[in-house]
């Protein structure tokens, strides 16, 4: 291991030479997870997504008890898919009692179905989606009707006086939230599969009640954080299968990426990561990164995480048709099933290079403080951190601070200290990410101030 002064002037050296945003050859791409990208199936989330079509209604106030429609055959046939996978994969309900409240018409029982592919840590990183659906009462008569040419698809659902009727209310939902539960059933047989060996525990979660307010996804998040679970990622997709708009225009190359502020919180470093792994294995599909929790006054699942203080982000398709969103012709014939292939090898490069990396380094000290400062001169960044677990070697990135991404990084080598002379710390933003041997990179932790706390002015009476 170099000293920290040998390794200042190495660093000095080097920085006359940074150049933005490294992006490795081919060479530099882990062939485990290339093979992980490359294994999934088309053909197999198109079965996924006419299965799940077939239950007429997947409303969480539907039958638990029917064997071939609503949530009940819904959620037993999830279960019984992703368990046939490998006796590796631990599946089982996450369940809870929930009261009449809000748009839960009467005491109900949901299960998310969860997926655990243990890993040689417990830090968790999840893929997940939805599979309730909704849609409005009466809708637009049949899946055929052609109906209005906009329609909000968040406009509020209105409550029938009889709670068993939506029984019989179609409510396909292949895009929404078929799509992101195809996905994640989809790389749960991909991972499971594989043979590899991660550190991080993957788990592929398929929530329930997100039409009613996440609720599926508030009570796990809010159970992960009264039994100290730790969640390092999660990626959470819905309406992620249909590249056409309502508007006519088609683009199937690209998906939007929602991640919660501020700039440099942890989902917006889970976004950054994303996009920029993403890029690494599926270069052909871009990932659009928006710097807002979600769409327009909209929300998903990622929310609820978010909320509870884990790292979440959401995936939308680029082009939305909301006249099939909430409504009975939200069916396979709106789904471009290779368009869903690609987004779900955008999930599969992330969760495998955040699964096989290490975790990221601490860069705070034991009070929260950031532990950077302007040693020796007091015009020098000089950052440390705390080792990573499995981590080889660090890669120091910055930006100027006004700028939204990243702008450089620097291999800094097995060193918990390092000096970039002549930079300003108030002048950029920095962060260090872990690296271990195979090239694997944990998400960049950022040296982030802590807001100020200000206390009250004292005035004369």
């Amino acid at each position: 291991m170099k000293t920290i002064a040998a390794h200042a002037v190495a660093v000095a050296c080097m920085l006359m030479a940074s150049a933005p945003a490294a992006r490795p050859e081919s060479s530099d791409l882990d062939p485990r997870i290339v093979k992980l990208v490359q294994s999934v199936s088309e053909d197999r989330l198109v079965a996924i997504l006419k299965k799940l079509e077939s239950f007429g209604t997947r409303s969480t106030l539907s039958s638990p008890d029917k064997s071939d429609r609503g949530i009940g055959a819904a959620r037993n046939w999830i279960l019984k898919e992703m368990s046939s996978y490998s006796p590796r994969l631990q599946v089982s309900f996450d369940m809870y009692q929930v009261a009449k409240q809000g748009r839960i018409t009467h005491d109900v029982e949901v299960r998310n179905v969860m997926a655990v592919l243990p890993g040689r840590s417990p830090r968790r990183v999840y893929v997940s989606g939805h599979y309730d659906t909704v849609a409005r009462p009466g809708g637009q008569g049949t899946a055929n009707a052609s109906g209005p040419a906009f329609r909000d698809p968040d406009a509020p659902v209105t409550p029938v006086a009889d709670p068993n009727a939506p029984l019989d209310n179609l409510a396909p939902g292949v895009n929404d939230d078929g799509s992101g539960t195809a996905l994640t059933i989809e790389l749960a047989r991909v991972f499971a599969q594989s043979g590899v060996d991660f550190d991080a525990t993957l788990v592929f979660m398929c929530h329930v009640g997100e039409e009613q307010g996440l609720v599926g996804a508030r009570l796990h998040a809010e159970k992960a954080v009264a039994q100290k679970i730790r969640i390092d990622a999660v990626l959470n997709n819905d309406i992620v299968g249909n590249d056409r708009g309502g508007n006519g225009i088609v683009d199937g190359a690209t998906i939007r990426l929602y991640s919660d502020g501020p700039e440099d919180s942890p989902s917006r470093e889970l976004a950054r990561f994303v996009q920029r792994w993403g890029a690494r294995y599926v270069p052909s599909h871009r990932v659009r990164l928006m710097s807002r929790p979600d769409r327009f006054g909209r929300g998903g699942d990622h929310s609820a995480y978010n909320q509870f203080g884990f790292a979440a982000v959401g995936f939308r398709e680029s082009r939305e048709n909301f006249t099939r969103q909430h409504d009975v012709r939200d069916t396979f014939e709106s789904i471009s099933p290779a368009y869903l292939a690609q987004n779900a090898r955008v999930n599969a490069a992330a969760a495998a290079t955040l699964g096989l990396g290490p975790a990221a380094p601490v860069v705070v000290n034991e009070r929260g403080q950031p532990t950077i400062g302007r040693q020796p001169t007091g015009y020098d960044a000089n950052l440390r951190w705390t080792a990573a677990p499995g981590a080889v070697g660090y890669r120091v990135f910055w930006r100027e601070a006004w700028g939204p991404d990243w702008q450089h990084d620097l291999l800094v080598g097995n060193v918990t200290q390092t000096t970039l002379p002549n930079m300003q710390i108030d002048d950029y933003v920095f962060g260090v990410a872990a690296v271990d041997a195979d090239g694997h990179e944990s998400v960049v932790a950022p040296y982030v101030t802590p807001p100020r706390q200000g206390g009250p002015v004292k005035t004369v009476q």
